[in-house]
């Protein structure tokens, strides 16, 4: 069953009276695509997780804050990934050694690509662990440009950069995604 924009209204309005169940109901449809936007920032398993956790709590807890100006899944989507930012430049802060997990991408409403499509499609598996090679900042970049859909004022806020260095990073992560994947087909 396909939830409607109306229907995901009635089940805020009931989240907002403190009903558990609605909750829940948001949580199952947005939990998989939150993880994996936590996920493609932080690269760590556990650790998103706990981000897409933390975020359906924030988001709960903050109901009231959001006005409907854009759809409840973008709006937590932007919660995510602020609060995925926030956990990958203090791991940077503290040098802490980054973790190679697999990239799992089981994206559900057309956010991003599906678990299925990467599995089925060996070039769009190739293009993604090309992708997670690239520089951090890069990869990030990229992530939130092209797969996350972000346009550059969005980035610009989220990684705390200019406009012209957002516009330079995503147009040298494009190159260099570009050449290592020429050598790859070379």
């Amino acid at each position: 069953m396909t939830l409607t924009t109306t229907h995901i209204d009635e089940l805020l309005e009931k989240c907002r009276r403190g009903d558990e169940r609605a909750q829940m109901k948001i949580y199952k449809k947005y939990s998989k695509a939150m993880y994996n936007t936590a996920l493609r920032i932080v690269k760590h398993s556990a650790e998103a997780e706990d981000i897409m956790q933390e975020c359906f709590l924030k988001a709960f807890t903050k109901l009231d804050s959001y006005e409907g100006t854009s759809t409840f899944g973008a709006w937590l989507k932007k919660i995510v990934v602020n609060h995925s930012i926030n956990a990958y430049n203090k791991k940077i802060k503290y040098q802490e050694v980054s973790y190679n997990d697999q990239f799992k991408n089981a994206v559900d409403d057309g956010m991003g690509i599906s678990s299925e499509e990467e599995e089925a499609n060996p070039k769009v598996k190739m293009i993604m662990r090309t992708l997670n090679s690239l520089k951090e900042n890069y990869r990030v970049a990229l992530t939130l440009h092209l797969i996350e859909g972000y346009d550059h004022e969005e980035i610009c806020e989220i990684m705390g950069i200019s406009y012209a260095n957002c516009r330079t990073t995503i147009s040298r992560a494009k190159e260099s995604l570009r050449k290592k994947l020429s050598t790859y087909e070379n």
